[in-house]
């Protein structure tokens, strides 16, 4: 069970919350920070002060003032007039995220809703009641205004829901969990809807699985290595240590301990002078994807504590303050930085599997193919890979250097942090489905090369992969092979806790 405080959410609570469905609950002293804010907004709405948001209208409508008797009608209007979203749905997994963090921060004490709003959104994660919300219809300023409205619907028994695996309306599972909706009060769907959760939940996941799959790029590149006949001395801790970047350390240091006992690498001046280099640099290439990862990571759980609506009340009411926390500009920059990273090592394990195949730049057969001519073997699934690292060189341009007016221009900068989160997990989906390809030919070559001359967590991992995929005796329909392997890696998210790889990783 994972307690928030609206202080010290991590990712790695996340990934516990999301991935393996652990309960959440909140701290009781954060609570009680709730229930005083509350109060605040009560009394401003008792004595009739004009006050963003709570007795006002939005965005363009914001000098327009709402009389006491409509205060309840502003939130639910604002709620359903909102609710523009369209497209797919977020992954189930994003929705769940978008509960917790939207709960996280309501515990902060400072949006002014009542302890009630707070508690129907962990009753819906632990309940694993989860909002259909659709994926397109965010600017990333106000916040995410239309995807964080779906999220508010289901709570007052509207829209529809994830649950026990189907697509049901809210009320369905509401009814069958005994639970009553929600009637929002003042501020209430305001601080619902205005802040940077879907933007935040989407990149969460696209971390998580970003990480493993970093990880996993160097077991697959270190098996490509043994395929080629590598030459490890480009490993040495001295080459890395002499450029000072620690993440270029770390991926040497590993893929240095994952071959330590391998048979397969060469040293300098034994069979070439040097590498090509997607084998000699890939601790520079995938170090500086981790540079990214670490960097992505620090905002994430920055803005997974962060108070991102609007009003913001201090100093039990002395203070109720418009401000912009709601934009999302530093995670629509590392959503961005993400990509690129990522792309990265799809792009440099795309010239590792071109390697693998081309018989000009090794001694193994054409394509990998077990008759060349007749059968063709690996051929086609580079033309796979190479159009998967296009498509993410598309999908890379940065979303945030867009922005666009909206609300009659009063919400005039935008940050698109919502397409980029939702293009980073595309790019990371890619740059799996390449790693996979790359995986599938270093298995086929180390079988050329002699499975027992494989370092010791390098021939742990092949067989893990034969388990998932056949040696590649004669052609077949291999999409369904790149699949296979693709959904496994996936489901080995946390590779050094699933994989049986030793003390490498």
């Amino acid at each position: 069970m994972i307690t928030l405080t609206g202080h010290t959410l991590t990712v790695e609570e996340m990934k516990r919350l999301l991935l393996e469905g652990e309960g959440v609950t909140a701290c009781p002293t954060s609570m009680q920070k709730v229930a005083e804010c509350r109060e605040v907004v009560e009394k401003i709405v008792e004595d009739g002060k004009v006050v963003y948001g709570i007795t006002t209208g939005f965005g363009k409508f914001s000098d327009v003032l709402i009389q006491k008797d409509d205060v309840k009608a502003l939130q639910h209007n604002l709620i359903q007039s909102h609710a523009c979203g369209i497209g797919d749905p977020f992954p189930e997994e994003v929705s769940r995220g978008m509960l917790i963090l939207r709960a996280n921060t309501m515990l902060k004490g400072v949006s002014g809703v009542r302890p009630l709003v707070v508690n129907m959104l962990l009753e819906f994660a632990n309940r694993k009641i989860h909002p259909v919300v659709p994926q397109q219809g965010s600017l990333g300023a106000s916040g995410d205004l239309a995807p964080l409205s779906h999220l508010a619907l289901v709570l007052l028994g509207e829209g529809e829901v994830f649950y026990k695996g189907k697509r049901v309306h809210a009320m369905v599972a509401l009814t069958e969990e005994g639970l009553e909706p929600i009637e929002l009060e003042a501020k209430e769907g305001l601080a619902l809807i205005n802040g940077t959760q879907a933007m935040t939940a989407q990149g969460v996941l696209s971390y998580i699985e970003a990480e493993a799959t970093a990880y996993q790029a160097e077991l697959i590149a270190s098996m490509t290595i043994e395929g080629l006949q590598g030459i490890i001395d480009a490993f040495d801790e001295n080459v890395h240590k002499a450029r000072g970047y620690k993440e270029q350390v770390e991926v040497a240091s590993r893929i240095r301990d994952i071959l330590h006992d391998s048979k397969l690498t060469t040293k300098q001046g034994e069979l070439r002078v040097q590498d090509a280099y997607s084998l000699r640099c890939i601790p520079q290439v995938h170090g500086a994807s981790w540079q990214v990862l670490n960097y992505v990571k620090e905002k994430l759980e920055i803005e997974m504590n962060a108070a991102t609506d609007n009003p913001l009340i201090f100093d039990g009411g002395e203070k109720v303050i418009s401000g912009g926390n709601f934009h999302g500009q530093p995670i629509a920059f590392a959503m961005d930085f993400l990509k690129v990273g990522m792309a990265e090592l799809a792009n440099i394990s795309e010239r590792r599997i071109e390697r693998l195949v081309n018989p000009q730049l090794n001694d193994l057969p054409p394509f990998l193919s077990p008759e060349p001519g007749l059968q063709s073997g690996a051929m086609i699934m580079q033309y796979a890979a190479a159009s998967l690292v296009s498509e993410n060189k598309t999908l890379a341009h940065p979303a945030s250097v867009d922005s666009i007016p909206s609300s009659a221009n009063q919400e005039d900068h935008v940050s698109m942090g919502t397409i980029a989160s939702r293009h980073a997990h595309q790019i990371i989906q890619n740059a799996r489905r390449v790693l996979s390809i790359e995986m599938i030919c270093a298995m086929q070559a180390a079988e050329y090369r002699g499975i027992e001359n494989m370092s010791t967590v390098t021939k742990s991992f092949y067989h893990q992969g034969r388990q998932q995929v056949p040696s590649i005796k004669n052609d077949r329909i291999f999409s369904t092979d790149i699949e296979n392997i693709a959904h496994w890696l996936k489901t080995n998210y946390s590779i050094k806790e699933r994989l049986d790889v030793n003390a490498a990783l």
